[in-house]
């Protein structure tokens, strides 16, 4: 950590020692992909030409041989009507219209004997070709292209026009690439300063690279803010559960002061411990699956059900088992918790539980409770949602987590919880678990 760190470090140092390059380089990224976007068409265009360059060297002396064979010729064709002045004057013509160049012939000593218009003082390129007849010189013939290739001025103006198209384009570009990016990297940053209601706007990135990113970071920042919100509700409640319990002891040692101990006084004493390391044993298990901590290990579910009732109070026949086999792999703690929970509900609810039934299957165990209480109303479902206290509402007792617990358990065994009515009166509820 600490070497990448002095790297990191390293890196920084150089940037600033590059000055105003440095500083370009670690600005946004919407400016790296313009500049990475114009220089690789720039670098494009001096490679091309470079490589043009190159094959025109190479293949020079090739076209300087066919540019001598074309001079010969033309000397040769004003040979023929060298000493026919008329003639001489009438293929000048001739040539200058067909090759829309200016065409001017001269003498052995440089006098001009002729030319077209504008003639070849200060025009365009072109060639002088020696005219031969008899194998002797008599003279030289001009052909100036005047509107042959375009003029510096020109080239300079398409170079600019050409670099402020790239100029556009890149921008353009790098704005689209580096948009949603810097929208992701604001949202972000909310996320970071306690806005979790901060959310990306996925509907012009949703199929790409970023738009998997953006739904990622909205997905996070809804799991924050729903357990942020549970975590401040249940401290409120907790802070609330706790208080009942407390009071009660300190009323209870209080008249055990003035009137002295009884039996009842520490009857009394004990449904308080229970009551505050029921709500203790809620937390403790609601805190292991907030972080994953399951320890499973093989079991006997006729063991576990057992223990259940035992704790319960309950009579040993109150337990019912079926199916196939006898083990599991789960968390004991946990399943514990959760049968501990049911029977609680049944309890508070129902009026206490009538029976334990056990299922085991090849692929799973069923664990349902059955009472004898006045049943379900609604949707079974909203029983298992956090901070539900059931049909008594205000009356009941406890956090509102027991069932909620139940599912979250049975969930983390991959299995489900349900509540449903049963037949004759009262009520199934009951979770699964996966044995293997």
């Amino acid at each position: 950590m600490y070497r990448d760190f002095r790297h990191h470090h390293h890196h920084h140092h150089t940037f600033r020692r590059m000055g105003p390059i440095g500083r370009f380089v670690r600005a946004k990224l919407r400016r790296r992909i313009f500049a990475w976007f114009l220089g690789g068409i720039v670098m494009t265009g001096i490679f091309t030409s470079g490589v043009l360059f190159l094959v025109a060297r190479i293949n020079e002396p090739e076209w300087a041989h066919q540019w001598e064979g074309a001079q010969g010729w033309f000397g040769k064709q004003f040979a023929n009507t060298w000493n026919d002045p008329a003639a001489r004057e009438r293929y000048a013509r001739e040539t200058a219209k067909d090759l829309g160049a200016e065409v001017e012939l001269t003498d052995t000593q440089g006098t001009k004997v002729f030319a077209t218009e504008g003639g070849c003082q200060g025009q365009g390129r072109g060639f002088i070709a020696p005219v031969i007849s008899s194998g002797a010189k008599v003279g030289n013939v001009a052909i100036c292209f005047v509107h042959a290739s375009p003029l510096r001025w020109q080239w300079m103006l398409a170079a600019v026009l050409f670099l402020m198209a790239m100029w556009k384009i890149s921008g353009g570009v790098a704005r689209r690439l580096a948009s949603p990016l810097d929208e992701l990297a604001g949202v972000v940053r909310r996320i970071g300063k306690g806005d979790l209601k901060a959310r990306v706007e996925l509907m012009h990135i949703m199929h790409d690279e970023i738009g998997m990113v953006g739904g990622a970071v909205n997905d996070m920042a809804a799991r924050i803010e729903k357990q942020m919100v549970d975590q401040r509700e249940l401290l409120a409640t907790v802070s609330h559960e706790l208080r009942t319990p407390l009071a009660r002891l300190r009323i209870i040692s209080e008249i055990a002061r003035d009137t002295g101990a009884s039996p009842k006084t520490f009857d009394d004493l004990d449904r308080e411990i229970v009551e505050l390391d029921a709500l203790a044993g809620e937390l403790l298990a609601n805190s292991r699956l907030e972080f994953g901590q399951l320890v499973k290990r093989e079991l006997s579910v006729r063991d576990v059900g057992s223990r259940a009732v035992e704790r319960a109070g309950l009579a040993a026949t109150t337990l019912v088992l079926s199916g196939e086999g006898d083990s599991a792999l789960a968390d004991p703690t946990l399943l514990q918790r959760a049968l501990a929970n049911l029977f609680d509900n049944a309890k508070k609810h129902a009026g206490g539980a009538d029976s334990l039934e056990i299922c085991v299957s090849e692929k799973e165990v069923r664990f349902e409770v059955l009472d004898k209480g006045p049943g379900i109303a609604g949707d079974g479902n909203a029983l298992f949602t956090k901070f539900n206290r059931g049909q008594d509402g205000e009356g009941a007792d406890g956090l509102g987590l027991g069932l909620a617990l139940v599912r979250r358990i049975a969930e983390s065994h991959a299995g489900t919880a349900w509540a449903k009515n049963r037949e004759g009166g009262g009520a199934r509820v009951g979770f699964s678990i996966v044995r293997t």
